[in-house]
């Protein structure tokens, strides 16, 4: 919100008699900006070494443009038009570079994104064994393998199989070497839980479910699964 506020105020820069919008808009940025800093610096609080180092960064031009956008509203204030513009189109620049990192951050370094999307385009339609009814202990979360893709297969106290993907969907972490807590498995790196019936979140930091993959037993004790079919 607040890079969406200072680009259109400097839109509304380049006409005549736009400025008092123009300065309704650089005040509307600076108010989101605090927000938008705290989700920030809760993702950040997550990130592994090489993306926090990063996220210095890109935290540090985000402050400097904020800098630059209080500097140009004072002036704008006071009457300098010509001076808050000026601060105005600085900031917006130190801004998209700080953007930019923060695009490099999710798309180049995978921070803040949920890990488990690409499992159901990786597992292929149809059905595949992974194994037999004794490999699956009872409350023992237990680690398989379905077209390379790592999965986690807990047989519940009713002796049902649930199957989730095994990454977890916020930072990687291996569920197989989780606990089970009353119908959901939690990631041992940051404590997200995900419900086994259906993989939804029910407690962060993760904020997707896990992708679900439905379980069959055969007479002869073999177990297969596949993607969950969507009703």
């Amino acid at each position: 919100m607040p890079i969406g506020a200072w680009s259109s105020a400097a839109v509304l820069d380049l006409f005549p008699g736009e400025s008092r919008a123009a300065r309704r808009l650089v005040a509307v940025g600076l108010a989101a900006a605090g927000p938008a800093a705290l989700a920030g610096w809760v993702d950040w609080a997550e990130q592994r070494p090489r993306q926090a180092r990063v996220g210095l960064v890109h935290a540090a031009a985000n402050v400097a443009a904020v800098t630059a956008y209080a500097a140009s509203l004072s002036a704008r204030t006071k009457v300098r038009p010509a001076l808050g513009r000026t601060l105005g189109f600085g900031g917006l620049t130190i801004a998209t570079a700080g953007g930019l990192l923060g695009g490099h951050l999710a798309y180049r370094q995978a921070a803040g994104v949920n890990h488990a999307e690409a499992v159901p385009v990786l597992v292929e339609p149809g059905w595949h064994r992974v194994g037999t009814l004794d490999d699956f202990p009872m409350g023992e979360p237990v680690r398989r393998i379905a077209d390379e893709v790592a999965l986690v297969v807990v047989r519940d106290e009713d002796g049902v199989l649930n199957v989730l993907a095994d990454r977890c969907s916020h930072m990687d972490g291996p569920l197989h070497a989780g606990k089970v807590l009353e119908g959901c498995i939690e990631c041992p790196w940051h404590g997200s839980q995900f419900r086994l019936s259906d993989g939804a979140n029910v407690q962060g930091p993760a904020t997707a479910p896990q992708p679900r993959l439905d379980c069959r037993v055969s007479s002869d004790g073999t177990v297969d699964v596949r993607l969950a079919q969507q009703s």
